[in-house]
């Protein structure tokens, strides 16, 4: 019990320096730094263990110094913490988190990192769980008392995130987070930290709807900027790239996508994710060795990690791998792909991006080599996903068994998918996903356009093969996948060529290379269609392009090509 004022104005008389000492010690006791509760820190249910690693130790995941307040002996391993995060290695930076936080309760900060790790910005929204641990980890930095501006600014972002989250949608806390960072990056201009967080919320609160790309342009800005003085930060670098995924800004992260996979090269993440560059600018082979290291990395952290199963990054990877080695007409090695996937029976976490690839992967397989019959009866039961979690996944085998029916000539089947994808796009529109909802709409439109084509109502199948290109050239693709199953412009330009239209053919076909760059099924239907309007130099050019890309394949258009140059 603290003892009475006139107690101690009697010890100053009696004993000035003692009295002085006292009150040094009582007033040290109150600004030391106050630890929660082990109940409390048990409570938010750590992820714990040592970093899981599949190369030898050294600068693995680059080079982060963050201004944590934290006492100096766990500096090492914030840093670390932060240069996972920053490469979305979210379970392996909670580990780090934990670590810090077992050596110094008291490190507010810890308990921000760990609420980071749970939010993962750019993929999909925290499931319940990843919520309430998240929120858990703020409450308890908000409770550590005292801190320096800075870092209060970082924990009150992050707790806006998870204000209410029970009762407020993800994107307008998004929007909470971003606008906090902004004002943390004002504040402290000089924190690059500050400034990068600040990018990455721009990215995550970006309108998916916004063709002038403002959100991304700015966080662009920001980091550019700032990677001359800081050449191997791995968020910077890795966040460029998400800026600038755009068919209309890609060119713009080339180079950071080529030095990406160097700066971190523990991370699986951080070997897929210039892919995703090199995709948009139709740069098969490095696509196709990002994705094949990528995925060796996946599976060497899955084991190394001792999962009973495969790690989701890896079926990720392999949904990028698979479109390069179709883009290439190396059918081959996407069948061999397709094969291994159907081997793989247990995904850890079963997750959106694998509802994705268990349904894409085989989708583009059937659809890009036009085997319509193994379309048609493509199955649902995938490795045992409850697809009931994931309609927009599940939306991608009835499109793509539609198509194989209605090529089939099995328009009553055809109709029977069709109905299926309506009722997976009211599905997601009580579920208030607008965006998800659209990509689905631009698939009925798609599905609709065939079926009337195949009923001879040739006007209508065009107005609304049409309409289907023209919204999804008003939209982005979602960052899971490397591209639309097929492009809705593509199918325009292929239906318009059965039309015998191949004026409008090759305008389809050449609008929509502009966005999908060295697309297989692209170079050759516009190179068919300028054969036909007898542009034999835009024919030549675009068969040029297309042996280019695809020199050893064996897909029969490479006959016809190989033709075209011995008749002229």
């Amino acid at each position: 019990m603290m003892p009475s004022l006139k107690k101690i104005l009697q010890a100053i008389k009696i004993c000035p320096l003692a009295a002085c000492g006292f009150l040094l010690l009582t007033s040290s006791c109150h600004n030391k730094k106050k630890s929660p509760s082990p109940d409390s820190i048990a409570a938010i249910n750590l992820k714990r263990g040592a970093v899981v690693l599949c190369i030898p130790p050294g600068k693995q995941f680059g080079t982060v110094s963050f201004e944590s307040a934290c006492t100096g002996k766990v500096k090492q391993d914030f840093d670390l913490a932060i240069a996972l995060l920053h490469s979305f290695e979210y379970d392996e930076a909670e580990k780090i988190f934990a670590k810090v936080i077992d050596e110094e309760p008291g490190c507010a900060m810890a308990y921000w990192g760990v609420a980071m790790c749970n939010y993962h910005p750019l993929w999909a929204p925290p499931t319940e769980a990843e919520l309430e641990k998240g929120a858990k980890a703020t409450a308890i930095a908000q409770s550590l008392g005292p801190a320096t501006k800075k870092i209060t600014n970082y924990i009150e972002a992050i707790a806006l995130f998870y204000k209410d989250w029970k009762i407020t949608d993800h994107r307008t806390r998004a929007i909470r987070f971003e606008e906090a960072m902004e004002k943390n990056h004002a504040e402290f201009p000089d924190d690059k930290e500050a400034a990068v967080f600040y990018a990455l919320s721009l990215d995550a609160s970006a309108d998916p709807a916004d063709k002038t790309f403002a959100n991304q342009k700015k966080a662009g800005a920001i980091l550019t900027a700032l990677y001359p003085g800081e050449p191997d930060h791995p968020g910077i670098v890795h966040y460029i790239i998400h800026s600038y995924d755009y068919p209309e800004l890609a060119e713009l992260a080339l180079p950071a996508a080529r030095k990406y996979a160097s700066i971190a090269p523990a991370s699986a993440h951080a070997q897929h994710m210039p892919s995703h560059i090199f995709t948009r600018l139709g740069l098969w082979d490095e696509c196709i060795h990002s994705n094949l290291v990528a995925t060796a990395a996946a599976k060497c952290y899955a084991e190394n990690a001792g999962m009973k199963g495969h790690w989701d990054e890896e079926l990720h990877g392999l949904d990028y791998l698979v479109y390069a080695y179709l883009q290439k007409g190396a059918t081959d090695s996407a069948k061999q792909e397709y094969e291994y996937l159907k081997t793989i029976k247990a995904v850890f976490p079963t997750n959106f991006k694998v509802a994705y690839a268990f349904a894409a992967i085989p989708a583009r397989y059937f659809l890009e080599n036009r085997y319509w019959a193994a379309a048609a009866s493509l199955e649902t039961n995938l490795a045992g996903l409850q697809w009931q979690k994931f309609p927009w996944q599940e939306a991608i085998i009835h499109f793509a068994r539609s198509l194989g029916d209605v090529h089939m000539g099995q328009t009553a089947a055809a109709k029977l998918e069709l109905e299926k994808l309506h009722i997976i796009h009211d599905t997601l529109l009580n579920q208030k996903d607008l965006y998800k909802a659209k990509q689905v709409e631009i698939q009925m439109k798609t599905a609709e356009a065939w079926i009337v084509f195949k009923e001879g109502r040739n006007a209508d199948a065009e107005r609304i093969m049409t309409i289907a290109a023209d919204m999804e050239d008003q939209t982005e693709k979602s960052p899971v996948t490397p591209g639309e199953v097929i492009p809705a412009r593509e199918l325009l330009g292929d239906m318009l060529g059965q039309l015998n239209k191949a004026t409008g053919a090759l305008a389809a076909y050449e609008a929509d290379l502009k966005t999908h760059p060295n697309r297989f099924n692209g170079l050759y239907g516009a190179a068919t269609a300028a054969e036909k309007c007898n542009d034999i130099k835009k024919a030549t050019a675009f068969y040029q392009q297309l042996l280019a890309i695809a020199p050893n394949s064996k897909r029969a258009e490479l006959i016809s090509a190989k033709a075209f140059f011995k008749k002229h």
